[in-house]
């Protein structure tokens, strides 16, 4: 008899039956919590409700069939092991209810504690603490606040109003200085407010709170700060979240409790030692909400000196464990170390790269690792200035540096208002006494956040060290009235819109705008910092990982360059030669005028006059650059925007026209360039008369280019240098295109080029789709492909860039349709396989064909790994952009499969 072919999926998984690389199935906060289990660490027994049952219950809208029963089986088992029920009125168990996907989320999911209270259970729990009433009643309210703001929506702010009602009738602001009588009446409140909000009393049935909460973690995936975070960081929107229910331990039981998190080291500047927050008598959420400000770790030496020590061995073992930095979060209830969670730690940018060398240097990673371990966007944030400070700046205000950096902007109290003026373009700063997920969007939009209460571990710290905005927190010296939009300090008021500074490493605020200076990690790059000499951890850190980087990478890094200074910085910044050089630069500022004079030209003789003004111009600025590349190459794109754009704006020149003559001024010469303007209008010119097609279409155009190219190369050569010049052909959509231009091209070359020993290549940019899918054939007059990418997404999507990205871009990034703008990153099922099918047929066609890309996404880190996998032979990007490029190069070529630096 065959075997039945059904069998009933597992959805529930306890604590024991797991480990740390069942991320995908388990979430990241159960897979951990079972890695600890296995280890033999103190972990409040408990279960996980798998990633699987949430996308069933996402998909379909109601849990999977054997959901229930699983979920009831393992509560059975947990009661067992506990020796209690869930919410039994004599000796209750209680439980807390945590989301826990892949990768981290802070504060984006759900959390509800002390599931299983009602008002019976709430007695039992106080004899089980010894008739700690206190204690019993706190944990109520917190469980009726949380279950209502988590699982019913219920204004979270109207239960913050009632408890600073008690408070203020008390007459203290300290949660701690409230008796079991103003808790039982703050319950009472918060009952209240939920029956308003919800219709309904708050459920007394324990498994009824139970399946609710787990239900609401479910929906809080699709929750509109989820998504909102999911997209700022790029992490898939189908992998769901893992629900896992922990039996409740308590750090809220009097001053032989409390709560905290840990780092094994400083996530700010990656130094070792001891960092992390303790707050006493509380539970978990008070130290991450930032309500009241914590003391830091060391202290626990003093108030448990054997919790304390338990920890700082428990630490070393798991960063050994783990072979990286870990976040911890712990509880001590009555003197017992409970560990609630460990993960790999967020970190600011400096931090991670100080880590990978640690790491290295203790023999956990090899360099490969420390590789994986950094990424392009992080160095890009280390490369941002610094506040240049002097006497005349003193700080009026210093809290914790949180995440580093240096923000000046327009003061702002609320998400909204954030939003509202970073959108016209203001530099804000999101002032508040404590973040929570709702402000998301305003933390994203700001430049900086600051927050009076809270410290490294709290919401604003934790979400501005991911997002690397710089952010100071617990400056608990402000008096911060959201309300009235101003806050306080030193006897300074400062109003919604005034501009302070905050600096994310020291901690310092200041008043008004202050002066930058550049990082140490740019003066490294420029050469102004020697590695082996400084005693900057950082520098050396970097120095080591690019050089590994270096060393490992196959793709090359150019720059785009148009002037001597650009190409020398570059060159300083490792780039490898310069992969755009656009000539249409050269022809602004002073030269303008020649170029009206070669767009107004009559006849040929005055033509060639015009171009016989502009040739010298061309050939010293392409002396100057060949001389600063000495023997790299450097590709030289022929003019490509329109004539237009070298001209005044039709609508302007007809009205001073019109002025002029009905003035009776002389207006001829103005008449004439009107006419040339009419003549040469177009309605989309980006699609009309430029690139090749202007050097066709103007006789002697692009001869005098290309005669000024190879003779500058041939004077750089005669003065003893070396010249690497390529040709680049723009907008070439059929091969007979570059063959006309080709052939010019190659006689006035061989005509200046002589017995120099000078070689010139000749090739085209790739930037239309129709020279992506005929690239067999032209390949066969192109030496090399360039890809433009900016206007390869621009013509492939149909969009004009200028127009489109402030018009709709916002509304498809917050549909969904865009992940992130295919400007910033490249679309590699569209665009991406135009560069792949023009990579494949080209070289199919021509065997030794160079490739490069000289678009945006040349420093773009993801789009890096896209073009080492295509095999393309070089990325270029903008000189400041050269080291990310270098660093995810190298990253590129060692990344193996289900390797993941987030």
């Amino acid at each position: 008899m065959a075997a039945h072919d059904s069998v009933e999926q597992k959805y529930v998984y306890d604590f024991a039956e797991g480990n740390k690389d069942l991320k995908d199935l388990l979430g990241g906060k159960g897979a951990n919590l079972a890695e600890m289990t296995n280890l033999g660490l103190p972990v409040p027994p408990g279960f996980t409700i798998t990633t699987e049952a949430c996308k069933a219950y996402l998909t379909t809208g109601r849990e999977p069939d054997g959901l229930a029963a699983q979920i009831e089986a393992h509560l059975e088992s947990l009661e067992r092991e506990m020796g209690r029920r869930l919410g039994d009125p004599d000796d209750p168990l209680l439980v807390s209810v945590r989301s826990g996907a892949k990768f981290s989320m802070p504060g984006m999911m759900e959390t509800v504690l002390n599931v299983g209270l009602n008002d019976r259970s709430v007695i039992g729990l106080s004899n089980q603490a010894g008739g700690n009433d206190r204690f019993a009643w706190d944990s109520y309210r917190r469980l009726i606040q949380m279950f209502g703001k988590t699982v019913c929506e219920v204004p979270g702010e109207e239960f913050e109003h009632a408890l600073d009602e008690i408070k203020s009738a008390k007459g203290t602001h300290n949660d701690l200085d409230l008796d079991a009588d103003d808790l039982r009446g703050l319950v009472d409140a918060y009952k209240k407010i939920f029956a308003k909000h919800t219709g309904r009393e708050f459920p007394q049935e324990p498994r009824e709170q139970l399946d609710l909460a787990i239900r609401a973690v479910f929906d809080s995936w699709n929750a509109e700060r989820a998504i909102l975070y999911r997209r700022q960081e790029r992490i898939p929107a189908d992998l769901g979240t893992a629900v896992n229910v922990v039996t409740m331990v308590f750090g809220n039981l009097g001053p032989d409790s409390g709560t905290g998190v840990a780092f094994t080291r400083d996530p700010g500047s990656g130094a070792q030692g001891i960092y992390g927050d303790y707050l006493a008598n509380a539970q978990g959420e008070d130290v991450v909400a930032g309500i009241r400000n914590t003391v830091p770790l060391q202290e626990l030496e003093q108030l448990d000196k054997t919790s304390y020590d338990e920890l700082l061995g428990i630490m070393a073992r798991l960063e050994e464990h783990y072979k990286d930095l870990c976040d911890i979060e712990f509880t001590i209830e009555r003197g017992k170390l409970w560990m609630l969670q460990t993960r790999v730690g967020k970190r600011t940018a400096a931090a991670a790269f100080v880590i990978a060398g640690q790491l290295v240097d203790e023999g956990l990673i090899d360099l490969d690792e420390a590789l994986h371990r950094v990424n392009g966007a992080q160095l890009a944030q280390l490369m941002f200035p610094r506040f240049q400070l002097d006497h005349e700046f003193e700080a009026v205000a210093k809290g914790i540096g949180a995440s580093p950096g240096a923000a000046s902007g327009k003061v702002v109290f609320t998400s909204a208002r954030a939003v509202e003026l970073a959108a016209e373009g203001e530099s804000v700063i999101l002032v508040r006494r404590e973040t929570n997920p709702d402000d998301l969007n305003g933390m994203i939009a700001a430049k900086g956040i600051l927050t009076s209460r809270g410290g490294k571990t709290s919401h604003a710290a934790v979400v501005a060290r991911g997002m690397g905005k710089t952010c100071v927190s617990g400056a608990d010296e402000l008096d911060v009235n959201v309300p009235a939009k101003k806050f306080t300090v030193g006897g300074h008021v400062v109003n919604e819109g005034d501009i302070v500074s905050i600096d994310g490493t020291t901690g310092k605020v200041y008043l008004g705008e202050v002066p930058v200076m550049p990082s140490e990690v740019v003066q490294y790059f420029e050469g102004e910092l020697d590695p082996e000499t400084t005693d900057d951890a950082l520098v050396r850190s970097v120095h080591r990982i690019m050089t590994h980087a270096d060393a490992a990478r196959r793709l090359r890094v150019r720059t785009n360059a148009d002037t001597g200074t650009d190409a020398a910085r570059a060159r300083r910044f490792g780039a490898e030669g310069i992969g755009l050089c656009r000539t249409e630069h050269m022809f602004l500022g002073d030269r303008r005028e020649l170029v009206e004079r070669l767009i107004l030209a009559s006849g040929e003789r005055e033509r060639e006059d015009a171009l016989a003004a502009l040739l010298p111009l061309q050939r010293a600025d392409f002396v100057e650059i060949f001389r600063e590349m000495d023997g790299l190459p450097v590709t030289v794109r022929l003019i490509d925007p329109p004539l237009h754009e070298f001209l005044p704006p039709l609508e302007q020149l007809a009205v001073n026209v019109a002025v002029a003559q009905e003035r009776g001024e002389d207006v001829a010469k103005e008449e004439a360039l009107l006419a040339a303007v009419r003549r040469m209008h177009e309605e989309n010119p980006m699609l009309g008369l430029r690139g090749v097609r202007l050097g066709l279409v103007i006789p002697g155009l692009f001869a005098m280019q290309v005669r000024a190219i190879a003779e500058a190369a041939v004077a750089v050569v005669r003065d003893g240098g070396t010249a690497c010049p390529e040709i680049m052909v723009p907008l070439v959509g059929a091969v007979q295109e570059l063959e006309t231009v080709r052939a010019e091209a190659e006689r006035i070359i061989a005509e200046v080029v002589g017995d120099s020993g000078v070689e010139v290549l000749i090739g085209t940019m790739i930037e239309v789709p129709r020279a992506a899918l005929t690239a067999g054939q032209i390949a066969e007059a192109a030496e090399f492909f360039s890809f433009g990418t900016n206007d390869l997404t621009q013509m492939g999507w149909g969009f004009s860039r200028d127009d489109v990205e402030g018009a709709f871009f916002w509304r498809y990034l917050e549909l969904g349709i865009f992940g992130i703008s295919p400007f910033e990153s490249i679309d590699t099922d569209g665009v991406g396989r135009l560069i792949r099918i023009a990579a494949e047929e080209g070289r199919a066609a021509r065997p030794g064909l160079k490739l490069g890309v000289c678009g945006e996404h040349g420093g773009d880190p993801d789009s890096v790994h896209f073009f080492h996998e295509v095999g393309l032979d070089y990325v270029s990007c903008s000189p400041f952009r050269v080291p990310v490029a270098r660093l995810e190069a190298g990253r590129a070529a060692i990344t193996t499969t289900g390797s993941d630096s987030r």
